[in-house]
């Protein structure tokens, strides 16, 4: 019986794989898996991606913006957007449709600090680092004093689940690495004690976000 050989690999390339149409698995810490669902991400914005558009207001930052569909569609919507991501096939695929990207950490060096109006965590970006409230505190230093946070949500009823997860594409398996799952049930505490109020809940064709707003 042979024996599939599992090489660990830096995430970035595991990713840029996946965003090539590679297809890949999310492996979580307890050995639960799921599809990474980067189909709906490389395509236009779809619907429901539009309704949760609708609510962002004036510049906007992309936060782990990926090849860069909410990023496309904001602009096609008006809004001055710029993408942030840390993985470099990112980055190239959101800049080939012509939107302004960069190859950023949320938590370095960031342009317009403060002066965002709107900051946008779609496709479950509320994970990056493992610790949700950690993000949104920085998220808050983002916005400007009457900003907003546009923050995609798992289910109602999936609470708080904070892990170290990794990629596979075949047999290859990525380092592990800091996610974050946020239930729409959560994201009020949650929000809380970064400082922002959650002002209002949707869901749409099984997808949660709510819009959050800085406290004062």
């Amino acid at each position: 019986m042979s024996t599939l050989t599992r090489e660990s690999l830096p995430v970035a390339g595991i990713f840029a794989e996946a965003l090539r149409g590679v297809p890949c698995d999310v492996i979580w810490a307890d050995g639960t898996t799921g599809t990474l669902p980067v189909a709906g991400w490389v395509q236009v914005a779809d619907g429901t991606d539009r309704s949760m558009l609708a609510s962002c207001a004036g510049p906007t930052i992309d936060i782990g913006c990926g090849p860069g569909r909410m990023s496309a569609q904001l602009m096609l919507d008006g809004h001055v957007t710029l993408g942030i991501d840390v993985a470099p096939e990112a980055i190239t695929q959101t800049r080939a449709r012509g939107v302004n990207a960069l190859r950023r950490d949320v938590f370095g060096r960031v342009p317009g600090v403060g002066s965002w109006q709107t900051a946008l965590l779609a496709d479950g970006n509320i994970g990056i680092g493992g610790d949700p409230v950690r993000l949104l505190e920085r998220v808050r230093e983002l916005v400007c004093p009457t900003g907003i946070v546009v923050v995609e949500l798992a289910a109602y009823g999936e609470g708080l689940r904070r892990s170290s997860v990794a990629l596979r594409v075949g047999d290859r398996v990525s380092d592990s690495f800091p996610w974050a799952l946020v239930g729409a049930d959560a994201v009020a505490a949650v929000a809380a004690r970064a400082g922002l109020t959650v002002v209002s809940t949707h869901e749409r064709g099984g997808r949660w976000w709510s819009i959050l707003h800085r406290e004062s």
